[in-house]
């Protein structure tokens, strides 16, 4: 059946282009002067990248099945700890923002004389959110796209970032108008996805790396996340989710997605995520230890594409 499909798909395709190639080849002037300025204006309809101003280099890690909100931070805190960069993290989640809780920050941003946003800033990092313009005992944010889409655009543009190396964006789940507003808005140096090992989280997995090739983002590799829980009585390992199912993705002929590292399923990382405080602030534990190899990876990897 499928190839009968492909087979019919492909004549369709053929009569299609024949027609169309037909009446190209019949319009007069007038009429392909009239289809001229239409594919311009709809040329003019698409967004066009820009920077943004004093960031170097934008990094997005989308959020997959299975995945604790806390992997942009807890890395690029570790970042900062690892090569002295100044990096900064934007909560993209309009629906769902975890920035504030995970930073341990609350308030509203100051605005600068130009009508700008300031990012709240503490243990030296400065991130935006949607939590930080909303009350927290406010209702949920039910928007439609467009709503969506112009925060988002807002929360871009409208930020006073200062001078950051790295700029690390916690994008929503999902492959839709939040995920493409960003790409197609803003050039990204690259993409870091995050899954658990179980088959379940995996497809999410393939199909954020394929959104992001066919948006022609570069997708850095894949972090295995809570890969395997270590008992802290006895030290046995325990493979919960399953063990290097997203290093499967790193032989997979159609992804060849670089595995960045393992992070551990560990009582220290929840208990520090939910009180707001920085993993390297213990910086001999092994968990912090893990944060600090997906960095580095990162960061080479990202060297290794600019040159």
């Amino acid at each position: 059946i499928e190839t009968l499909l492909k087979n019919r798909s492909c004549l369709w395709r053929t009569c299609l282009f024949s027609h169309s190639k037909t009446m190209s080849n019949d319009t007069s002037g007038p009429e392909r002067a009239l289809q001229e300025r239409q594919k311009q204006h709809m040329a003019h309809g698409l967004p066009k990248q820009k920077p943004i101003a004093g960031v170097k280099q934008v990094i997005v890690w989308p959020q997959g099945r299975g995945v604790l909100g806390n992997q942009p931070l807890k890395v690029k805190q570790a970042l900062i700890g690892l090569s002295s960069k100044t990096v900064g993290i934007l909560d993209a989640d309009v629906y769902g923002p975890l920035v504030p809780k995970l930073m341990n920050r609350k308030g509203n941003p100051e605005l600068t004389d130009s009508s700008r946003l300031l990012p709240l800033v503490n243990f030296g990092i400065p991130c935006m959110s949607m939590g930080f313009l909303v009350e927290d005992v406010a209702p949920p944010i039910v928007w439609r796209g467009l709503m969506v889409m112009s925060a988002i655009e807002k929360l871009l543009r409208q930020v006073d970032w200062g001078l950051l190396d790295y700029l690390v964006i916690d994008m929503p789940p999902g492959t839709g108008d939040d995920q493409l507003s960003i790409t197609q808005n803003v050039p990204i140096a690259g993409a870091v996805i995050v899954s658990t090992p179980q088959d379940i989280a995996l497809l999410d997995a393939r199909r954020g790396a394929e959104m992001f090739r066919k948006v022609n983002v570069p997708v850095l590799g894949i972090v295995q996340n809570m890969s395997v829980f270590q008992c802290p009585k006895c030290n046995h390992q325990t493979h919960i989710f399953e063990s290097d199912g997203a290093r499967s993705l790193s032989v997979d002929c159609l992804f060849s997605l670089l595995c960045l590292g393992d992070i551990p399923l560990h009582l220290n990382i929840r208990e520090m995520s939910d009180s707001g405080q920085p993993l390297v602030s213990s910086p001999v534990s092994p968990e912090a230890e893990a944060y600090r190899k997906v960095a580095t990876a990162v960061v080479q990897h990202l060297e290794e594409l600019s040159n």
